[in-house]
Formats: structure tokens, C-alpha cells, sequence
């Protein structure tokens, strides 16, 4: 197991190769590749473009700096790169599979997907989006709960699955090509995002500028890479809040560039059909 020497104390560096991570990595690209060659063939100038390719495969790439690369591994060790880890999860990941996601490559399974938001009720509104996005940043980094990811393999992976499942629930209400009953209209997208952002980046403030050590599971890692714990914790929480902020921006420039495409595209149906 490699390990690089810090200031102190040294530093795991090694990666995680679990089958079980490589496995379901391999089956999210074939089944996305197949569904894109799909619409590739089928779907005519509705077909998905090499840019949405390229999304998917950053999007699994990402998740696999997550969870396979060192990050993993140092997440352990560092404040910084298990927050690095938590955004990638939350943020990053859902963001580029959305984005990849179009109507045509959903076809087989859009009345499934209508069906669910349906049966969800509440569960399936945006506020609630918004509700467990927050929850799952805020809950996970209460100390106790914090330290007990760190501490047991078994509760580490349910805060991935957390993390990624609030992540890919609150993109998709924002970014799904598929339009729902629910779809955020109007000023919704900024309120949306406007509160979530608010509510997380808040919580980056106070991990940022806290005065002591939150976590004491850092405090007995010593320093690392010449990083005490306090400054490890406090560039985590810089982190969380300018991630927030920059990603909030990115996507809001995105709907409004889709917005304008979509708009344009209802202009040339009524100029051509007489009708929206």
C-alpha cells in the first residue's frame, strides 16, 4: 500500500480497486453506450450528440476519482479531500449524467419514470429535493456522524449512497430532459438552487471560519503534508462554500441557455405547424 511522507505523519495514498465499485462502473457505461448508439441510429436530428457521450463517460470518471482513486483513501486522512469526495458525489456526478440523459435515450423508460413521480406524492415535489440535498450535507456533518463514517466501512457507504442519491434526486428536478408535472418554472430554478446553495454554502462558513476543531477523529491523525487538523478543517469548509456558489452560477447560466434553445424551438413549431 503506497503511502507518501508528510510534515508528521504519513499519508495513505492507495487505491481501491473493490470489483463491486469497477463492476457497476463497466455496466453504467455499456448500458448508456447501447441506449446512445440507440439514438444515434433511430433518432434522427433528435439524436444525442458526442457531447453527451462525453458527459456520461466525465460523469463515471468522476465517480471513479470518488471512490477508486486516492481521494478515497485520503478522505480518511484529510477534511479537504473527503469534502472533495462529498461534492464530486452530490454535485459533479448527477450533474454531468443528467446533463448526458436526453428524451430520446429515456424513451424506454419515461412512463416508468412519470409513473414514480406520481406514486412519490410529496416525495417527488422539488421542496423535497431541496429538503434532502441539505438534510444529507448538514446531517453528515454533524461530528458524531462525521466520525462515525470515518470510523466504520459499513456507515462510510451508506453516506456515499446518501450523498449520491440526495445528489441525483435534486440535479434531476433542475436538469432532466424529461418535462414533469412538477418542472421548475419561471423564477423556480433560482429559488431552488438560490436556497439549497444558501443553506449548504452556510454550513461551509462555519467549517471554514469555526475556531476549534470540530472533528476529533483529524486531531489523533496529526499533521499531514505540513496541514494541522484545524487548517485541514477550515479549507474544507472554504471549499464547500465557493463549490457552492460556482456551481450555482454554472447552472443557472445553463438554463438559461437551454431556455433560450427551448424557446426557440417552440418559435419554429408555431412558424411551421401554426401552432406551440
Amino acid at each position: 500500500m503506497p503511502t507518501l511522507l508528510g510534515a508528521a505523519e504519513p499519508v495513505d495514498a492507495g487505491w481501491n480497486f473493490a470489483p463491486i465499485i469497477l463492476i457497476a462502473l463497466i455496466a453504467y457505461v455499456w448500458v448508456y453506450v447501447a441506449r446512445w448508439r440507440t439514438s444515434r441510429r433511430e433518432g434522427g436530428a433528435r439524436a444525442a450528440g458526442y457531447g453527451r457521450l462525453a458527459l456520461w463517460l466525465l460523469g463515471i470518471a468522476l465517480l471513479g476519482v470518488a471512490l477508486i482513486s486516492p481521494v478515497d483513501r485520503l478522505g480518511e486522512q484529510f477534511a479537504t479531500f473527503h469534502m472533495v469526495q462529498h461534492l464530486i458525489l452530490a454535485d459533479l456526478v448527477p450533474i454531468c449524467l443528467t446533463v448526458a440523459l436526453t428524451k430520446h435515450i429515456l424513451r424506454p423508460v419515461t412512463r416508468r419514470i412519470h409513473w414514480i413521480e406520481k406514486k412519490a406524492g410529496p416525495f417527488g415535489h422539488p421542496a423535497f429535493g431541496v429538503i434532502a440535498y441539505a438534510a444529507a450535507m448538514w446531517i453528515w456533518h454533524i461530528p458524531v456522524m462525521y466520525e462515525a463514517a470515518l470510523e466504520h466501512s459499513f456507515v462510510h457507504t451508506l453516506e456515499h449512497l446518501s450523498f449520491a442519491a440526495a445528489g441525483a434526486l435534486y440535479w434531476w428536478h433542475l436538469l432532466s430532459p424529461i418535462r414533469s408535472r412538477l418542472r421548475l418554472g419561471g423564477l423556480g430554478p433560482v429559488l431552488y438552487m438560490a436556497s439549497t446553495k444558501i443553506a449548504v454554502g452556510f454550513l461551509g462558513i462555519m467549517l471554514g471560519f469555526a475556531p476549534n476543531l470540530l472533528y476529533d477523529y483529524y486531531e489523533h491523525s496529526g499533521t499531514r503534508w505540513g496541514l494541522s487538523p484545524i487548517d485541514d478543517q477550515h479549507i474544507a469548509g472554504v471549499l464547500m462554500a465557493l463549490e457552492q456558489s460556482l456551481v450555482m452560477g454554472v447552472a443557472l447560466a445553463y438554463l438559461f441557455i437551454r431556455m433560450l434553445a427551448e424557446s426557440d424551438e417552440a418559435d419554429e413549431r408555431e412558424e411551421r405547424y401554426g401552432t406551440v
